[in-house]
């Protein structure tokens, strides 16, 4: 069944382009620029967002031969104990946890963090300190941050990556992305709003094996530019049980997927903005604008009602030749907030774009519905 009677002219990466910037794309380039301000008794952190390649990174950091390095992972609680400390707002729920309001140092043991600080003290060779919340340890005299949007480490999720520091890896999918949303996500943007004046560079590492890095002026001010005019973020795509093949054909989509349920097309929180740098495209996660320029693309009002999020989602639902759509029940703000500690719950508007002659919306419930039959079939 076609659609249009016309060709799509739908923009899958919707890019801006920031002029007189440059970026260095690929680990050669990258060791290149970094080594020219490296030398014999430099402090060098690579801090991570959890879900990057710490083994691809890992590559690069053997072609400085640092006198020591200071692995995260040694500082950072077992699994075990920041599983254990987690409990309660991971829940035993599939899906739903509650949201973490503490910070990255929670899980870190203190002993082993003052113990690496007095090493660096000491230390009159070069060092390297990497992996998630490096710079919790140091901020060193070169600071590299190594980036990724949240879409691209749930596609990892799905080929088998575990949450961070613990071998979940068979674990349901749904749990791992529960385990990001409610607290890896969330003390990880804390830890990286707190440094983005202090990096040097920022790497995008969203495609295995292809970083592109900006240094820090570029990145503030590609994030300044934006968010003071329209823009869009990057789409991602999902297929589902209801899902249809209107996307396919309007959103140039691969014809050879069984069905596309979901468009993501303005979700910050999970989404990623591109930029063009003298043709070399930089991804970073839409979550980095909304926490580096919160008042100035939310507006005084909203910031001040909930803060550095972005409180309203944009998605495309595609039930074209396909199923009904779920039965959409949302909680009620004072009840999201009690019970899943969210400041905001999901209020929905619809606006119909296509539509079959004989396509029925129902709204609510018949009259006489019995709550407890309703349950049933909707469990």
């Amino acid at each position: 069944m076609s659609y249009l009677n016309f060709k799509s002219e739908y923009d899958r990466f919707p890019k801006t382009t920031i002029k007189n910037h440059k970026a260095f794309r690929g680990y050669d380039e990258i060791y290149c620029e970094l080594n020219k301000k490296i030398d014999d008794s430099s402090v060098v952190v690579f801090d991570y967002y959890p879900g990057v390649d710490e083994k691809e990174v890992y590559e690069l950091i053997k072609r400085f031969n640092f006198s020591l390095e200071i692995n995260m992972h040694d500082i950072f609680k077992d699994g075990k104990t920041m599983t254990e400390q987690m409990k309660y707002n991971l829940t035993d729920d599939r899906v739903f946890g509650k949201m973490y309001y503490g910070n990255l140092v929670d899980f870190i043991d203190e002993e082993k963090l003052e113990e690496a600080q007095n090493k660096i003290k000491e230390q009159k060779e070069s060092v390297i300190v990497y992996g998630v919340g490096a710079g919790l340890v140091s901020h060193g005299d070169v600071y590299v941050y190594f980036d990724m949007a949240r879409w691209q480490i749930q596609l990892r999720y799905r080929k088998g990556m575990a949450n961070y520091n613990v071998d979940n890896y068979d674990e349901d999918i749904l749990k791992k992305y529960k385990r990001g949303y409610f607290i890896e996500w969330r003390i990880a943007d804390k830890h990286k709003e707190k440094c983005f004046e202090c990096f040097d560079y920022v790497v995008d590492t969203n495609v295995a094996n292809d970083p592109k890095m900006i240094s820090r002026y570029t990145f503030t001010e590609s994030l300044k530019q934006l968010a003071q005019k329209p823009f869009r973020t990057v789409p991602y795509f999902d297929p589902g049980v209801w899902g249809g093949q209107w996307m396919k054909e309007v959103c140039n989509l691969d014809v050879n997927q069984p069905n596309y349920a979901w468009s993501f097309d303005g979700v910050p929180e999970e989404n990623s903005i591109l930029f063009d740098y003298d043709g070399v495209i930089v991804e970073l996660p839409a979550m980095d604008l909304v926490l580096y320029q919160p008042k100035e693309l939310l507006g005084e009002q909203v910031y001040s009602r909930f803060g550095a999020e972005f409180p309203i989602r944009f998605d495309f639902l595609d039930t074209m030749e396909g199923q009904n759509l779920s039965l959409q029940v949302h909680p009620l703000t004072e009840y999201i907030k009690k019970n899943f500690g969210m400041s905001y719950t999901q209020d929905e508007s619809y606006y119909i774009l296509d539509a079959k002659e004989d396509a029925v919306v129902y709204l609510g419930l018949k009259e006489g519905i019995q709550p407890t039959e309703s349950k049933r079939q909707v469990i």
